[in-house]
């Protein structure tokens, strides 16, 4: 399947905050240099390179020495947790993502969290465990907490406030309502939204995203997943951002300018500097 047409450049440069250029979706198979200038060109400058199990982690900080474009997360899934439990190898790989960690372009633990969507039953024992260990993980390190929580919202903030949450977290792929929205407000922590949010089904998210506090709020693509309307279904990348920065300040009623300084500086605060 083909890769949707390059959308309107943005006026400023904003960042995709959550996107895994390891994973390849259509046709082409496009190498992260490649994927970062197309982005580049329509005002997307910067990018989070997100690991979720040994091999995406270890391709994530390949890529970030590779280029200055790029800061990390590493993580084991809560979906490939119990996989690796399973294996008999969960510590071990624990171990060896807290060692891809300390690189120092690597700025969050994640794509961590809970999934009730894809895993059941017993799993779910593993799911509760790895989330527990990979904040723990990312409060010694300083790190940023970048949360996967699909239908889950309940046993993700219980999780968080037995563990005691790190100084920064990050609710990628916001998938909640008002409700947790208002909860993020409370705690500091950052919503992100990807290309669900101008999904005609999603009033949930623009609902969400209208109270969110201002500072907080933060744009990704998960690609190649989530690709936004009209062009749902199809290969999503970096360059998309677009699409869901201009849903959002339709939205918002927001200037598009003043929106895309925002979210830049929100996504720094998040993460830390590029430079």
């Amino acid at each position: 399947m083909e890769y949707p047409p390059a959308p309107e450049p943005l006026p400023v440069p904003v960042i995709d905050n959550h996107t895994h250029l390891n994973f390849r979706d259509g046709l082409v198979e496009v190498g992260v240099r490649e994927a970062l200038d197309a982005a580049e060109a329509v005002g997307v400058h910067r990018a989070v390179q997100v690991g979720c199990d040994l091999p995406s982690s270890r391709f994530t900080v390949e890529a970030l020495d590779a280029d200055a474009r790029l800061l990390g997360a590493v993580a084991l899934h809560p979906n490939d947790a119990p996989e690796y439990a399973r294996r008999g190898e969960f510590e071990s790989a624990l171990a060896e993502i807290e060692e891809l960690a300390a690189h120092p372009r690597v700025r969050a633990i994640g794509e961590t969290g809970l999934d009730y969507f894809r895993t059941h039953g017993e799993a779910l024992k593993v799911q509760h465990e790895s989330f527990r260990r990979h904040i723990d993980i990312a409060k010694r390190l300083g790190l940023t907490l970048q949360i996967h929580d699909r239908d889950a919202h309940d046993d993700v903030l219980r999780i968080l406030g037995e563990e005691g949450a790190p100084e920064r977290v990050v609710f990628h792929c916001f998938s909640g309502d008002e409700e947790l929205a208002r909860t993020c407000n409370e705690n500091g922590w950052f919503l992100s939204f990807a290309g669900t949010l101008t999904f005609k089904n999603a009033e949930n998210l623009r609902r969400a995203i209208a109270i969110a506090e201002p500072t907080r709020i933060l744009v990704e693509t998960d690609s190649p997943f989530l690709t936004p309307h009209p062009f749902r279904g199809r290969p999503n990348a970096s360059y998309m951002v677009p699409y869901t920065v201009r849903g959002m300040a339709e939205v918002l009623g927001a200037d598009l300018s003043e929106l895309c300084t925002r979210l830049g500086d929100n996504t720094v605060e998040a993460y830390g500097s590029w430079d």
